[in-house]
């Protein structure tokens, strides 16, 4: 029985350390379910596995892509599912390891297939965007497809124009292309979820931006700066930096909004995948899980 054990959970909750050890364990290389690691730019931010870690297990997914790049979830699942395949040729059981919620949910269950945004669409409503904000897109996605309207995260500004691409591109409401049909998959998914008290973890997570801030995420985000209009770039622990160096904040302001916007993804987190009842919880402690 070929099988996919999905190692997921919240940022800074202890995915990395353990998938090391169960990859160990089955012989099998580790597929990343990370967004930002994917990004060969973007290093200290992202949390990438240490040098040490990357040499002592094959793994996929980690910095290929540059952030000038467009990149999706439906790519993502593409390129995974036919990773899959071919390793399941020698590997029984594979790893995959992560905590971006669209890149599990798209090898778990198959994202809907949405037509191929021009590059011309995405930068004007970027651009829009950045000078007239998010109100007048909110009034056009109200127009152009009231269903999704009423559905999306009217805060999250990338949904909105996310949304606004597939409109505009086609012609058509973007809630048309949503069948949200599940797709089989050729192999058994396990998922198993790690969890941690919450002071626990968000001791962690301090502590984790602390070390980033020692080991150069300031000078990180510095080099990216002249890039920050880049979707990869809108990310906690770029985006709070991009701010102290427009002079918006200060350093100190900055690293904590860092942890506190950290804090807010790891709930984030921790709220979709509870929804999943088929995830198994486990505290990343309990090492014989797959034993």
């Amino acid at each position: 029985m070929q099988r996919l054990y999905v190692l997921l959970g919240a940022t800074g909750v202890g995915k990395t350390a353990l998938s090391i050890k169960f990859a160990e364990h089955f012989g099998s290389p580790i597929i990343s379910a990370d967004s930002r690691q994917i990004y060969r730019e973007m290093s200290i931010g992202t949390a990438v596995p240490s040098n040490e870690e990357l040499a002592a297990v094959k793994h996929y997914f980690i910095q290929t892509r540059s952030i000038t790049e467009y990149y999706s979830a439906s790519a993502y699942e593409d390129e995974a599912i036919s990773l899959i395949s071919n390793l399941h040729k020698t590997n029984e059981n594979l790893i995959l390891c992560g905590g971006s919620m669209l890149y599990i949910d798209a090898v778990c269950n198959g994202i809907d297939e949405m037509p191929t945004v021009m590059p011309e669409i995405r930068q004007a409503l970027w651009q829009q965007f950045e000078i007239e904000g998010l109100m007048p897109l909110l009034e056009e996605l109200r127009q152009r497809d009231p269903h999704h309207y009423e559905a999306v995260d009217r805060q999250n500004h990338r949904r909105v124009i996310h949304a606004l691409e597939i409109c505009r591109m086609t012609g058509k409401p973007y809630s048309s292309f949503r069948t949200q049909t599940r797709k089989s998959r050729p192999f058994e998914i396990i998922k198993i979820g790690l969890t941690r008290e919450r002071a626990d973890l968000y001791a962690r997570i301090d502590a984790r931006v602390d070390r980033m801030i020692r080991d150069g995420l300031v000078e990180e985000a510095r080099c990216l700066y002249p890039m920050r209009h880049l979707n990869a770039l809108n990310t906690v622990g770029y985006k709070e930096l991009f701010a102290y160096f427009d002079g918006i904040t200060t350093k100190e302001e900055a690293i904590a909004k860092i942890k506190f916007n950290t804090h807010l993804y790891a709930r984030k987190q921790t709220t979709w995948f509870r929804r999943d009842k088929s995830i198994q919880w486990f505290h990343p402690d309990n090492t014989n899980i797959f034993c």
